[in-house]
């Protein structure tokens, strides 16, 4: 109440940023704390101590850069706390080697090896004590543009919510603890929710990390048919984060470098196995690193291009999802490839692609409840 369309954004903006920063500072301190149970390990007894102190000069410097990167203003690098930090870890660790300290990378290592337990655990906060927590971390200006700001912030905490119905997908659904009613597969899913986000859709491309998916639906978002490459990582995200390794920048840097290209380069192969090596031949071979760069982009929406092809072509609308569509590299080589076989194209991109299959997913479950199944309640 009593607060104008502009202050109400302005908060909105502001709180959503000061949540999403505490969620990663919490993330960030049980990455330092595995670190450090890590270096604890007999095999680093001789240089513990330097470690332990270039650990914590990381870590500073990963805070530090997060204060700039999780302002409203701030343009989002990723949704990843892997890539976020990963960048920033890379960057520090860098400076730390360059003036005399610990090798590259046996800083990197810590990294590498205590990410993935990171990533699977759970916020052991609740949701009250993080959204109060970042009302702590809103400017003055805004925690006093509202009367009983708090109170109305802990009371929406608080709110109580039933889940209904759940719906498992993504290549985990196997190991979940769901009825088989619950499981959808990631194929489904995409479709719908390319669907729900752009009616108009005919055609989807997802490229994740593991996979890349071509798909064909109709006017309800119905999967009529599809074609997808499962057997290896080939051509995918994870093609790229081989490269982002290799080249010690984060994930999200590589599509920028390769808009600065000035030359187009043909890359033969796609397989992650031999990414790295291809990748330095070239660099000896004194091509441009934007443009083997460039070249690795569109080698991998050419891959793509087949799967369509096979799939049933592209019609309008024609819908890009997954990571990769947040990749500027990737979405101009679809765009030019695209047009190249198939003429002009509408195609959509929504900013929040990576949740396709969730909003799928999550709308599958809906309409189970509405048909008459059972809720979670019942069923437990």
């Amino acid at each position: 109440k009593n607060v104008d369309k502009e202050q109400r954004e302005s908060l909105e903006a502001h709180l959503a940023a000061a949540y999403a920063h505490e969620c990663f500072l919490g993330q960030l301190s049980r990455l330092e704390l595995h670190c450090r149970k890590d270096l604890e390990n007999p095999r680093f007894a001789n240089e513990r101590r330097e470690l332990v102190q270039s650990l914590e000069l990381i870590m500073q410097g990963i805070r530090d850069h997060a204060e700039a990167a999780f302002q409203p203003s701030a343009i989002s690098r990723s949704d990843f706390f892997r890539d976020i930090a990963g960048a920033s870890f890379i960057e520090v660790a860098a400076d730390i080697s360059r003036n005399g300290g610990p090798p590259f990378d046996t800083l990197v290592g810590m990294f590498d090896r205590n990410i993935i337990p990171v990533e699977n655990e759970k916020e052991t906060r609740a949701f009250s004590e993080l959204l109060l927590a970042a009302y702590e971390r809103l400017p003055e200006t805004l925690r006093s543009s509202v009367d009983n700001l708090p109170a109305t912030l802990k009371a929406v905490a608080e709110t109580r919510m039933d889940e209904l119905r759940t719906v498992g997908t993504g290549y985990g659904r196997v190991r979940l603890p769901f009825p088989k009613d619950c499981i959808r597969s990631e194929i489904l899913c995409h479709g719908l929710g390319a669907h729900l986000m752009f009616p108009n859709t005919v055609t989807v491309l997802d490229i994740g990390g593991q996979d890349t998916k071509a798909i064909q639906v109709d006017p309800q978002g119905v999967v009529t048919s599809f074609q997808m490459n499962d057997r290896c990582a080939a051509g995918c995200g994870r093609y790229l984060g081989y490269i982002a390794d290799e080249m010690n920048i984060g994930l999200h840097e590589l599509g920028p470098l390769a808009m600065a290209s000035k030359r187009r380069v043909k890359i033969n192969s796609t397989c992650t196995v031999f990414a790295g090596a291809e990748f330095r031949d070239r660099l000896a071979a004194g091509q441009e690193r934007e443009d083997i760069v460039n070249g690795l982009h569109r080698a991998i929406i050419l891959r793509a291009m087949s799967l369509l092809a096979r799939s049933g072509g592209i019609k309008n609308e024609f819908t890009f999802t997954g990571g990769v569509a947040k990749n500027p590299a990737a979405v101009r080589a679809l765009r030019e490839v695209g047009e190249e076989n198939y003429g002009q194209l509408i195609l959509n991109i929504a900013p929040d692609s990576i949740y396709t299959g969730a909003i799928g997913a999550g709308t599958f479950a809906m309409r189970d409840i509405a048909g008459g199944a059972k809720s979670n309640m019942e069923a437990a």
